[in-house]
């Protein structure tokens, strides 16, 4: 093991020199030995200690973990954050009502004493990251049984975690890298108490929705603010109205300079999950099976939402989030599978596994080592495929906004075995469900789950086979000879949890055999079962066989490649991307400049469109020229694209310049491009960023919350 992290770090000493000024999702700590050179070059202005230190304030402290699965940043010292209009989504969907549709309107604090709590919302700062390799691997041996491996890994892995937080408020994780050659150590400090201080209207917000998304050119304002609390001694507290505006360590100066093609741009957020070095068996799985197939289901889902969503402002209200989610995703599939065949991207992975194993066949010790490995992911491949499939789609069909009643009823799972055992925590259980089913029935309508349920469990059916089927499915389906929608209302009109207060009724006065006998209970608990006894166990052997080949062949593929720099797959750590503002050719006779303004918001608008529909306030602004210190050759910027590398997670990222400024927000990807989570294609992946400008715009002009603005500090 210990030559095994020997070359890992001289493969990226060696390839030091050959650092891309664009590919890559770098590791903030290492900035210094392996990239800070070559971001000069490129017009970098500062040093790697003004991007990373843990002796004095830097980037790192600006820049956060947004909820779970975003980015934000601090851009003031009375802890203003600014993030995507779709991370704060949630946020936003959950304060409004038709009343005070503020997904509608927009929001705007006048003062702290407005601004909105929003509970169980986190802020995450990474404090420091340190390698801790040696540490998690003391003791592992070559040809250890995977077995005791992963026991004494996961051993080591809690002393590291006890050992770095004892005595302290901060938690703490320890992540992979490079698929387990090497390991971090996370230190994080977690804030609860997260208010919604701005939003603008979903007009500006979402303008062009799910037809634009992943798409340029772009013309989204897709931002909103909130600010961070902290108790009296600025550490992280409990919502309370004792609370002050925390101070952060480091903001980010917010620049009115602008870009132009060619500048300097950095990304520094938490992207996702990349898979940049799988080998083609798993490329080819979610090309041709994975992608495909979610992509019928969700599209499903999506259009049976959005066709209700048109006809009520309510439902719109209650589904938007929903819809968006899965759109989301869904698209991307799409893009990814375009993608990928557009630029061959199984051939091109089959090309270099073939070079590979030439060089493995050069020399019997390699030989020895990496010879049948190709062999083994084939095996592995025959079987995995299946089952990912079965589980995604299981998951898809029953729980991912498939058969709502399906999902709520599988939360009674626990209430369920508690009653069955007499438990004594049943009680504390059933107020879990309370507040649980509460915020469920907000976001739920009948006539969409009926809907819902009748085109997934039509889609089950014809997309899963028999062998792979739920028993409980395969018993309703030959009831009704699978005709679902005839005995819909039957299976509505009998189930508890099709209706709040039937819920409430049943926490009320818990009635096991009630909830066992439940048509949607019984849906539930049998693809729950399916999964837990057929699928996932055989799922997560195989994993585990995955994660240890994988680890080889990471490891293989360094030594393979000496003479490049390695960048880590993206595992939802702070990483760093820096390129240049720049174009792409799209297709034949098509080239993309990397600029939008408002007059391209003005040629999108059409009032008989929700997604394209621009606020009147917006259209005055505009017909008046009244743009301020934000005109631009009498237009006001709206997005850019770079070539920076950035993957889901980067969402709200900062997108700063050469003097570490920032210039706009990181928001999406460009279609032609998407597939850079596996294949990064230096031609057309491009990231789409928000210019702050217009954010300021918005602000100023279109809100009149310039009171915002005074607290940040602006760079004319």
């Amino acid at each position: 093991m210990r030559r095994l992290s020997l070359l890992l770090i001289l493969s990226v000493t060696l390839g030091t020199f050959t650092a891309r000024a664009d590919e890559g999702m770098w590791i903030p700590v290492l900035i210094e030995k392996y990239n800070i050179r070559i971001m000069q070059e490129n017009g970098f202005k500062l040093t790697a200690e003004d991007i990373y230190s843990i002796n004095k304030a830097s980037m790192k402290d600006a820049v956060v973990l947004f909820g779970g699965g975003c980015t934000g940043e601090f851009i003031s010292d009375k802890g203003l954050i600014i993030t995507n209009h779709h991370c704060g989504y949630g946020s936003i969907q959950n304060h409004s009502s038709l009343e005070h549709d503020y997904l509608a309107d927009g929001f705007w604090a006048a003062s702290n004493a407005e601004e909105l709590s929003n509970p169980g919302l986190t802020v995450t700062i990474l404090k420091y990251m340190e390698d801790v390799t040696d540490r998690v691997l003391e003791g592992v041996t070559n040809g250890m049984d995977a077995v005791k491996r992963e026991a004494l890994i996961n051993a080591n892995i809690t002393t590291v975690n006890n050992d770095a937080v004892k005595g302290t408020h901060y938690q703490s994780m320890v992540r992979p890298f490079f698929l387990g050659n090497q390991y971090f150590l996370i230190v994080n400090e977690v804030f609860r108490d997260v208010r919604l201080v701005g939003a603008p209207p979903s007009g500006i917000g979402k303008f062009g929705g799910d037809t634009d998304n992943w798409v340029w050119p772009r013309h989204t304002g897709d931002f909103s603010l909130f600010r961070v609390y902290a108790d009296k001694e600025n550490k992280p507290a409990a919502y309370s109205s004792d609370n002050i505006p925390y101070k952060p360590a480091s903001y980010f100066p917010v620049s009115l300079r602008g870009v132009k093609e060619g500048d300097f741009a950095m990304v520094f957020g938490y992207p996702a999950r990349t898979q940049e070095y799988a080998p083609s068996n798993h490329i080819r799985m979610l090309k041709d099976v994975i992608y495909p197939k979610q992509v019928e289901i969700r599209g499903a889902k999506i259009s049976i939402m959005e066709q209700e969503m048109a006809k009520d402002p309510l439902v719109r209200l209650q589904y938007s989030g929903k819809s968006f989610g899965l759109a989301n995703g869904w698209k991307k599939s799409i893009g990814e599978i375009q993608s990928l065949n557009k630029i061959d991207g199984i051939v091109r992975k089959e090309a270099f596994e073939k070079g590979f194993m030439e060089w493995v066949g050069a020399d019997p010790e390699r030989m020895a080592k990496y010879g049948n490995l190709f062999e083994q992911y084939d095996e592995i491949y025959k079987t995995y495929t299946t089952l990912y499939l079965v589980n995604s789609y299981t998951t898809e069909v029953f729980f991912n906004n498939g058969t709502e009643t399906a999902g709520l009823a599988n939360s009674f799972r626990n209430a369920v075995e508690m009653a069955g055992t007499n438990s004594p925590d049943l009680k504390n259980e059933l107020t879990r469900l309370r507040n649980s089913a509460g915020s469920f029935f907000r976001n739920y309508n009948d006539a969409v789950a009926r809907r819902l349920f009748v085109a997934v469990m039509d889609l089950y059916g014809r997309n899963i086979d028999s062998e792979w089927q739920a028993q409980a499915y395969k018993e309703l389906y030959a009831s009704c000879n699978g005709d679902f929608k005839s005995v819909t209302d039957k299976l509505f009109t009998k189930s508890i949890f099709t209706s709040e207060k039937k819920v409430q009724g049943l926490l009320n006065e818990f009635d096991l055999k009630k909830v066992k006998k439940d048509p949607f209970y019984i849906l539930a608990s049998s693809a729950t079962e399916l999964l837990d006894t057929k699928v996932r166990p055989e799922l997560a052997a195989l994993d585990a066989r995955l994660a240890g080949l994988n680890r080889l062949y990471m490891a293989a593929q360094m030594e393979y490649g000496r003479g490049k720099v390695f960048y880590p797959d993206a595992n939802s750590t702070l990483r760093l991307s820096y390129g240049k503002v720049m174009g792409y050719d799209s297709r034949d006779a098509v080239y993309y400049k990397p600029f939008t303004t408002l007059s391209g918001v003005m040629e999108k608008d059409n009032p008989d469109i929700y997604d394209y529909k621009v606020p009147e306030r917006l259209k005055e602004l505009y017909r008046e020229k009244d743009f301020g210190r934000y005109s631009v050759d009498g237009d006001v910027p709206v997005c850019f694209i770079s070539n920076n590398h950035t993957s889901g997670g980067n969402s709200g990222s900062p997108v700063l310049d050469a003097e570490g400024r920032l210039i706009g927000i990181n928001f999406d990807r460009a279609w032609e491009g998407v597939a850079s989570d596996i294949m990064y294609n230096p031609l057309q992946s491009r990231n789409i960023s928000l210019d702050i400008r217009y954010v300021l715009f918005i602000i100023d002009k279109f809100a009149g919350a310039d009171y915002l603005m005074r607290e940040m500090t602006l760079i004319e």
